[in-house]
């Protein structure tokens, strides 16, 4: 009874927390001012798609279908044509941003690691047709950052 009346009166509740906040009040701030500080990302970092090339310059991609198939999302339209040496490439590669959950399924189901999901993380939308990326999209971001893309690959190597 005596427990419950001083419950009542006197709030050990917020008290308790009155104290946490002056505990934290006068300790030096852990905020990083995000443009300016970075904070240090995983090489396993899952930001946006890029499509690799070989060293002669042609796309990997040799449309086995994998990543459309293997995406929960359904984020992947993959459209293919036949050449004349019997190969298959892609005549259209599209992801939707706005579907996909950054999983990493298709990078992982990539026989050829074609497709994979880069450090990228600063990007934006003008449109809402802007979140597909093509094929000339996804190579544009590979051909850029393909140094940072394969030293983050030959880092993580041992654990694939």
């Amino acid at each position: 009874m005596l427990r419950r009346f001083f419950n009542t009166w006197f709030l050990p509740e917020l008290a308790a927390g009155l104290g946490v906040t002056a505990r934290y009040l006068f300790r030096k701030k852990f905020t990083v001012q995000y443009p300016e500080e970075k904070t240090p990302k995983s090489p396993r970092f899952r930001g946006l798609h890029a499509l690799r090339r070989y060293t002669n310059g042609e796309e990997r991609c040799i449309a086995c279908k994998l990543c459309e198939a293997v995406c929960p999302a359904l984020a992947i339209t993959i459209e293919l044509a036949e050449r004349e040496d019997g190969s298959r490439r892609t005549t259209r590669y599209d992801i939707d941003l706005f579907k996909c959950i950054y999983c990493g399924f298709c990078e992982e189901s990539c026989p050829v690691d074609s497709i994979v999901l880069s450090d990228i993380h600063e990007y934006h939308f003008e449109t809402g047709a802007s979140g597909t990326l093509s094929k000339a999209d996804l190579l544009k971001i590979g051909d850029q950052h393909e140094v940072k893309i394969a030293a983050d690959r030959a880092v993580d190597a041992p654990y694939r």
